[in-house]
């Protein structure tokens, strides 16, 4: 699998392309994943802090990408544990695999995923790599599952880490402190404190 949908990075000049060593990365924030038991009452101040994220982004002169999980109907393409349990996720064309709505003004790259690494059967680091981008914040659900891993798969490709104070979240608060400490050990990948403003000048 390897889409990726307007607007695209590539609809900047190279001059532009070579200023934005930084990128803001969004991770699954669609209504299957943000409408789940554990997530809906996080969802106002998740979806805030994001907002701010973005905000500091675009002050910033980096762009926005967003990856969506996005699945087909046949199960042979769904995760393990989806075809064990039969209940797919983020299904193509349904409601669910759309971006929430409180975001949905926003352009912005999209990049789409079957896995929970971000990196995998995708276009995301060639995306990167074509425009310079070799610093990410990374924001999103779930600490544990999508975000942790992509945030690994960065490291494994050269690509320095932050993790988007207060826009990282998970339904579950005990995987996602040891998430957070796991990172932050194994692969020297921080919390950035928005109130400090973007973390790569």
């Amino acid at each position: 699998m390897d889409e990726t949908t307007a607007p695209s990075l590539d609809d900047r000049t190279t001059t532009e392309a070579d200023r934005h060593r930084s990128a803001l990365v969004l991770i699954d924030l669609q209504e299957d994943f943000l409408d789940a038991p554990g997530m809906r009452e996080r969802r106002p101040a998740l979806l805030r802090a994001v907002r701010r994220w973005v905000d500091l982004a675009e002050a910033a002169g980096a762009p926005v990408i967003e990856v969506r999980t996005e699945l087909p109907e046949d199960p042979e393409a769904w995760a393990l544990n989806m075809r064990e349990d039969g209940q797919p996720v983020a299904l193509a064309g349904t409601p669910g695999a759309s971006r929430v709505s409180e975001l949905a003004d926003l352009e912005m790259t999209t990049v789409l995923k079957r896995r929970d690494d971000a990196f995998l059967g995708t276009g995301l680091a060639a995306l990167l790599r074509g425009h310079g981008i070799d610093h990410l914040v990374v924001a999103g659900v779930s600490t544990q599952a999508c975000v942790a891993m992509t945030a690994a798969s960065a490291y494994a490709h050269d690509l320095s880490v932050v993790l988007a104070g207060e826009a990282v979240a998970s339904d579950d608060a005990h995987a996602h402190t040891e998430a957070i400490r796991w990172l932050a050990d194994e692969y020297r990948q921080p919390v950035a404190d928005p109130a400090d403003g973007w973390p790569h000048g």
